[in-house]
């Protein structure tokens, strides 16, 4: 079986593409013009990883998470002799947050105007083979009388020059270098039109331009000027290098450094109309961001365009939801356009065609897909790829997800599609501290107990069940436990009032029967679902922790294990009631899986190909379902709420955020 996206996804199997962080594009912006040679900040990893986690009470009030209490060297996010590209200083005079993003981060993402920047580029980015002396061996040459022609006027035009400046602490790929002798012109190429402004380009491109001039000195040529010209207007705009844009060019250069060093991410732009069209939108965050922040500092009532959202049951006397901005920018797309592709055919072979990747079984192809829209390949068993395929997928950074047959995720191939050494540190810090990783761990478990609290009140016919009042209980003091035990023991009772009511709500069917939740094998085909459904969710939570930059091996709440996902673990457990509980229910509920769906031997219960099928493709439906974000206000489906959570996460283990916001539905 062949499927695609709303059709099947398995049991641990992560869903995510990664793509990391790209520059904003108006008429000049930045980031598309050439790729210089990128030298993100050297972080020193540590192995500052402990076997336990979570074990020691944290202070209730802080009102900001302090660096986690670790004893870790002091590790600047970029050495003080790190060669800054002026391609990221470009990107830092336009936002600074951006240029920290993209240079100590490693972040990249791609958009249409990066796309569009790339191909301008396909020419100036070709190096030729022109061959031109440095000043000082023409100085040399002029004395001895040789190489006569190269004193010549003739002049040259050169591409994909790259130079550094030691002395400036820059290094660039030039576009195209004009010489004249001894005298030269950088020629940057921008995609847009030419800026209708007096200086005739903004301040990020004149910054940029200046500091290959800067270099271009410091290598011996006279350089007086520099050259951007504007790819869709067909215009060339002369910038000349006065003294103040020199002094803003090595202002911005030693901010930057400054910056990089310190290992603080710079806060988002307030309401900036540059963000709208950046394609690092859906990694910085920035209005999010901004409403946690404004949350933390002003700590009063909310203002007329925001409200107080109380929960209307007993938890709500004295427990506030979320505040809900009103009219919060969506500046995120609700839907990812590229899916998970699934392959559970025996003996299939995945290759790769123009464009394309293929399936093909016994020599015959069987299906086809567009390499641009698939995120992810989840494959079954016994199925075979080329090394075509596998280059290709691995260099898009599409992950391989390998499960066994019965939907055991125990594998996954990947591209080096991530270099955030930073955010790995403070998870290991945090992993290694009790009191980080239990306060991460409250916000986990109290969101799982509240969203299956949530599912029940929506299924239960009797408003004021008893069940309902216990796991309001529970959610309170697991917002308040003291110790990682003391957390397990009533995510535990919680999981046991909520079982006992949840499989009351499947049909009544002799097959269906159930009492209780097992596992490891399940006995009966709803825990058999229900189990295939879980593996799925840490598969996609797996994919998305590691697209961010996390680690998904060291989690703050799961035990660390040899092989096992434990911070997909940790993640997937507020989103179990919503997406796992809820597909399984449905699935059952409308028929979509039936007693010939299962296969029963010796006691144990798994699926055949067909109910594997349904369940997968109810899945997908899910996670492809889009609701009302219960804090931001806009609509978004389940798979790119996966992911904001992720990165929410990251934000508070970086320090931006004080608290990590768990997920609740209203």
């Amino acid at each position: 079986m062949i499927s695609r996206s709303p059709s099947s996804p398995e049991e641990n199997e992560p869903v995510h593409q990664v793509s990391a962080a790209s520059n904003p594009s108006l008429p000049d912006l930045p980031g598309t013009n050439s790729q210089d040679p990128l030298a993100p900040g050297e972080l020193l990893s540590t192995n500052a990883m402990s076997d336990s986690h979570v074990k020691t009470p944290e202070a209730q009030n802080a009102t900001r998470r302090e660096s986690p209490s670790l004893t870790l060297p002091h590790q600047p996010a970029s050495s003080p002799d790190s060669l800054i590209p002026v391609r990221m200083l470009n990107e830092f005079t336009y936002c600074p947050r951006l240029g920290y993003l993209e240079f100590v981060q490693g972040e990249w993402a791609e958009n249409i105007e990066t796309m569009q920047g790339t191909f301008g580029h396909r020419h100036v980015d070709k190096p030729d083979r022109k061959k031109f002396a440095s000043p000082a061996s023409k100085s040399r040459s002029s004395k001895t009388k040789v190489d006569a022609q190269d004193t010549s006027d003739e002049k040259i035009h050169a591409r994909s020059i790259t130079l550094s400046s030691e002395q400036e602490g820059i290094v660039a790929k030039l576009d195209v270098l004009e010489i004249d002798g001894t005298r030269v012109t950088p020629v940057d190429y921008k995609r847009g039109y030419v800026p209708e402004i007096p200086a005739g380009a903004y301040d990020p491109e004149r910054v940029q331009i200046c500091a290959q001039g800067l270099i271009l000195r410091e290598n011996g040529y006279d350089c007086s000027e520099g050259v951007i010209y504007y790819i869709s207007s067909k215009r060339r705009v002369t910038i000349p290098f006065d003294d103040e844009l020199i002094t803003l060019t090595r202002r911005q250069i030693s901010q930057f450094k400054t910056t990089a060093a310190s290992g603080n991410c710079p806060p988002p732009l307030e309401d900036s109309p540059k963000c709208p069209r950046c394609s690092l939108v859906g990694i910085c965050l920035p209005d999010e961001t901004n409403l946690f922040l404004h949350q933390l500092q002003q700590n009063t009532t909310p203002s007329a365009d925001t409200k107080e959202c109380l929960d209307n049951e007993q938890e709500s006397k004295t427990q506030l939801r979320p505040i809900v901005r009103v009219g919060l920018r969506k500046l995120l797309p609700a839907k990812h356009n590229a899916l998970p592709l699934y392959v559970q055919n025996q003996g299939a072979i995945i290759g790769k065609s123009g464009e394309r990747i293929t399936i093909k079984v016994k020599g015959e192809e069987i299906a086809s897909v567009r390499l641009l829209d698939v995120s992810q390949v989840c494959v079954y068993g016994n199925v075979m790829f080329s090394a075509q395929a596998i280059s290709e997928l691995t260099s898009r950074g599409i992950p391989i997800c390998h499960l066994s047959y019965g939907g055991w995720f125990h594998s996954l191939t990947s591209g080096l599609v991530h270099k955030n050494v930073e955010l790995r540190i403070h998870q290991y810090a945090i992993a290694a501290n009790p009191d980080s990783s239990l306060k991460i761990a409250r916000q986990l478990i109290a969101g799982k107990i509240k969203n299956c609290r949530t599912l029940l009140r929506r299924h239960l016919a009797e408003s004021k069940h008893p069940v309902l009042k216990q796991l309001a209980e529970y959610y309170r003091r697991a917002r308040i436990a003291g110790s990682a035990e003391t957390l397990l023991g009533l995510e535990g009772m919680a999981a046991k009032e909520y079982f006992s009511e949840l499989f009351k709500l499947f049909p009544s069917h002799p097959d269906f029967r159930v009492s209780d939740r097992n596992r490891r094998p399940p006995r009966d085909p709803v825990n058999a679902v229900l189990s295939f459904v879980y593996s799925l969710l840490t598969k996609e939570l797996t994919v998305t922790l590691q697209a961010v930059g996390f680690d998904p091996m060291l989690g703050v709440f799961h035990c660390p294990r040899y092989g096992r996902p434990s911070l997909a673990l940790d993640l997937a457990e507020e989103f179990r009631p919503l997406i796992a509980d809820s597909v399984t229910l449905m699935a059952f509920n409308n028929g979509e899986v039936g007693p010939d769906s299962f296969i029963q031997r010796a006691g144990a219960v798994t699926m055949t190909d067909a109910g594997r099928r349904s369940v997968i493709a109810a899945f997908e439906r899910r996670l492809e379902t889009e609701i009302t974000h219960p804090i931001f206000g806009y609509k978004v489906c389940y798979r790119r709420i996966l992911e904001v959570q992720a990165r929410l996460l990251a934000r508070h283990m970086l320090g931006e955020l004080s608290t990590y916001p768990n997920f609740l539905t209203r």
